[in-house]
């Protein structure tokens, strides 16, 4: 299938690792040149390349803090200008500490808020005027599970996921007729750096981080964790041309953990931020 990405300008922002690594990939195979962001400049080089490795377009990378929207607006200027247009923008992120909602002080949503809404919002705003140049444009959000139905464990996502579905919301019903399209991706459970790195903190003496990783998917469906490149090929054809009708909607990409139910054996007596998906 042809997803008519060649030569389209593509910048995603948190793409440095995991589901936004692996969005990047996708495009970069598809033929789109692909501008990537994050914070640390060692993964990032490490990022560049790898989807250098698969790309037929050009691939770039820099080093920022997405949290500071002056340069998050810069970053989105600079990438416009350097390829001549702008097509495609993903973001994506980090997620907020795991704990009840009655745990948390107000600093904690207050931070929650910064570190996922912000961000989405800067980089969109600064985008939206290039994607209107263009006469065509996709933007996708990464968001979780948690925009769609409430986990308790995880307050704070489900807190600042549901604001960015509404703001994503929001720019299709402003964006539509104009060729730009808005969508939300939901991943359930994805095996990512950051939840093997959940796992290791969570498996004891009796068991084995691959254990712990299988317990984490056990409430899907499917019986297993997806795998990045599994949400990046979701991500890929929302940023075609072939999904050009498909706008304002939120994709739960779980495995099937939304008809099975919200069991998560995993995170039974976990304290609150006893663990973070950064």
């Amino acid at each position: 299938m042809d997803l008519g990405l060649e030569d389209k300008v593509a910048l995603v922002a948190g793409g440095s690792s995991g589901i936004g690594l692996a969005v990047a990939t996708e495009l970069a195979r598809e033929g789109a040149h692909v501008a990537i962001a994050a914070r640390g400049v060692e993964q990032l080089d490490a990022a560049v390349g790898s989807v250098k490795e698969v790309a037929r377009g050009r691939v770039t990378g820099a080093s920022l803090d997405l949290t500071d929207p002056e340069a998050a607006r810069r970053w989105v200027d600079e990438v416009a200008a350097e390829f001549g247009a702008l097509h495609i923008v993903l973001v994506s992120g980090g997620s907020p500490p795991i704990g009840p909602a009655s745990r948390f002080e107000f600093a904690d949503y207050q931070a929650a808020v910064d570190k996922v809404l912000y961000p989405a919002v800067a980089v969109a705003l600064a985008a939206v005027p290039h994607l209107r140049s263009a006469g065509w444009g996709r933007l996708l959000f990464v968001a979780s599970e948690t925009a769609v139905a409430p986990i308790g464990p995880l307050t704070l996502s489900g807190v600042t996921r549901a604001a960015v579905v509404r703001f994503a919301q929001g720019l299709a019903a402003d964006l539509g007729r104009e060729s730009i399209t808005v969508n939300v991706l939901a991943p359930g459970g994805v095996r990512t750096p950051p939840m093997e790195r959940a796992a290791a903190r969570l498996a004891g003496d009796s068991t084995t981080v691959e254990a712990t990783l299988a317990a984490m998917g056990e409430h899907s469906a499917v019986g297993r964790l997806a795998r990045p490149d599994e949400v990046g090929a979701v991500a890929a054809f929302l940023a075609s041309e072939r999904a050009s009708f498909v706008t304002g909607a939120v994709h739960l990409i779980d495995g099937g953990a939304g008809v099975v139910g919200p069991d998560l054996p995993h995170l039974t007596g976990a304290a609150p931020g006893a663990f973070t998906f950064t």
